[in-house]
């Protein structure tokens, strides 16, 4: 299968930095697929994806949009390629929800084309697609959190890409939209073969909809591959620093956080890791299962 995007050897730092965001990065993204970005706050994410979308350039190392170095795509070109929805942005003057959306056609128009039938026909469907429709008159500025990051995927999807990339699109949104949401991305991927890339915290929401994961700890990858993979409860509790036990649903692994177990007595105690320290299986196995009964029915 082709690559959407390819990192090889990747180093990048920012200026002033004693270390690199990211260090040594490989990964490959293959096209028509749902790939999701995990990591701690910190870890490199934001900053992969503007390597990705060749905002950033590496220090070392390349990056490949389509095969190509994403450094020799016009942005145009781009733009036509790929969608990107950002966690925030400013408005720097006021506008509709659908001059908002409508933005997304610029890529195909030109300078001094005007919005034809097709261009009108793709504003309305992202609107449609997103449940922006009955805004489509108000100013985004009167927007909640929610209802604005739901136009930017409708502008996004405005410029039929057959790639999107998302940095945490869910943030500000409720359970429903939430999961409408990820819904709609997993459509896009399964019925129209769009590549989708998305930045997300959301670790058991990415499991049960993305095919591949990448977990990345303080630039460098910490695991790679499908969820069940990457997912074990040895990664997580290395790289988030929590204990935590793995569950399942419908096929998809699920991380559950645990209460931190205190040792020693009172309040001097040391916060010990989900099986107690995993001295001895049996007794570490244990108290395992009976923190987990404690903390689902709500106990201390």
């Amino acid at each position: 299968m082709s690559a959407a995007f390819e990192a090889v050897d990747v180093v990048f730092a920012y200026r002033g930095a004693r270390q690199p965001a990211l260090d040594d990065l490989t990964l490959r993204v293959p096209a028509g697929s749902f790939y999701a970005i995990l990591g701690p706050n910190g870890s490199g994410k934001s900053t992969l994806l503007k390597l990705l979308l060749g905002v950033l350039r590496p220090r070392s190392g390349i990056v490949y949009f389509a095969d190509r170095d994403v450094g020799g795509w016009s942005r145009r070109d781009l733009a036509q390629r790929i969608g990107v929805v950002a966690q925030s942005e400013e408005i720097a003057f006021p506008i509709t929800v659908h001059e908002m959306v409508s933005m997304g056609r610029y890529p195909h128009l030109g300078p001094f084309r005007r919005p034809g039938r097709d261009d009108h026909a793709a504003i309305e469907r992202a609107m449609e697609r997103c449940e922006v429709t009955e805004f489509s008159a108000r100013p985004v500025s009167t927007l909640s959190g929610g209802e604005r990051q739901r136009a930017r995927l409708a502008r996004a999807l405005a410029q039929e890409p057959n790639t999107l990339v998302l940095d945490e699109p869910t943030a500000s949104l409720d359970i429903a939209h939430e999961m409408s949401f990820f819904e709609l991305l997993a459509g896009l991927r399964e019925k129209e073969n769009a590549t989708v890339v998305v930045v997300t915290h959301n670790i058991n929401l990415a499991a049960r909809y993305a095919d591949r994961l990448l977990l990345l700890d303080r630039g460098r990858v910490a695991a790679e591959g499908p969820p069940a993979d990457v997912l074990t409860r040895e990664v997580v509790e290395r790289v988030y620093k929590w204990p935590v036990t793995i569950t399942s649903h419908s096929g998809a692994p699920q991380v559950v956080p645990l209460r931190p177990e205190r040792r020693g007595g009172g309040n001097g105690g040391e916060a010990g890791t989900a099986d107690g320290g995993r001295d001895g299986a049996g007794e570490g196995s244990g108290r395992l299962g009976r923190k987990i009964e404690a903390v689902t029915a709500g106990e201390g």
